[in-house]
């Protein structure tokens, strides 16, 4: 679902900066060079006021679509962290082309560096607060592999909700295990997790205080919003409109995992 900025009255270089047709400096070379039409004719000053809704704008001929947000499903691959910059590190805004980085979307929530697969990038300020809220407890499901051979006990204690190292006792979650197998080191256990809070490090602590330790973890779902299998690691694409009307009720509160 597209955000389209119904207010009149926007400068033509942010118009252009939103819509991801370069940085302000790109752009003011692109007006000069005469490449940017307003209603059929050249742009002359790159700071002249257009209306992003009645007002035809083109760069090189080619109709220029502005929303004021974005919202990328990103399928995280270990090794990247969940920020906007760093650095020494690779950020997951490093995995975005040019043309979408000038956006400024920024991930919701974290992933660890180890930890893959679903995440939400958005510039969307507003609908991040509601998908973090506390208050929402939106649930978020990960995929696990786990050393030791998780049973009966252990999806018990997490119903329960699990003391972390720090003292916190967790809301309880769900405990699903798919396959227990050996290994050269010993059991290994293909397990599902939902949780309905983010702490720091959540699952992976859940498991210390049972006296397990995860060697990889997943997320796969967010919410309504499930991660695109047809997505490799480090790749991304825009939400579909019906991803986005599903995270648009979250926001409005009208959505409920259970």
């Amino acid at each position: 679902m597209e955000v389209d900025v119904m207010a009149r009255g926007m400068r033509l270089d942010k118009l252009l900066a939103h819509a991801g047709c370069g940085t302000r400096s790109e752009i003011k070379r692109a007006v000069r060079l005469g490449r940017v039409e307003v209603n059929g004719a050249p742009a002359r000053d790159p700071g002249m006021t257009v209306d992003p809704e009645g007002d035809a704008v083109s760069l090189d001929g080619k109709p220029v679509r502005y929303r004021e947000y974005v919202y990328f499903m990103l399928n995280k691959p270990p090794g990247v962290i969940s920020a906007t910059e760093d650095a020494r590190e690779k950020t997951v805004i490093d995995l975005l082309q040019a043309e979408d980085r000038v956006r400024n979307p920024f991930p919701v929530g974290r992933l660890d560096k180890d930890t893959e697969g679903l995440l939400l990038l958005t510039n969307d300020g507003r609908l991040a607060h509601e998908l973090l809220s506390p208050r929402k407890h939106v649930d978020k499901v990960y995929e696990a592999v786990v050393a030791g051979a998780v049973g009966e006990a252990d999806v018990r204690a997490f119903e329960a909700g699990v003391t972390l190292d720090d003292g916190y006792r967790t809301m309880p979650a769900l405990l699903a295990v798919t396959e227990v197998r050996e290994s050269e080191d010993g059991p290994l256990s293909q397990v599902s997790v939902t949780i309905r809070e983010g702490k720091f490090h959540q699952v992976k602590r859940m498991f210390e205080a049972v006296g397990k330790r995860v060697v990889r973890l997943r997320r796969i779902a967010m919410g309504p919003l499930r991660l695109d299998p047809s997505l490799p690691p480090g790749m991304y694409r825009e939400l579909t409109e019906e991803e986005m009307e599903a995270l648009a009720a979250i926001a409005a509160g009208a959505w409920s995992e259970r």
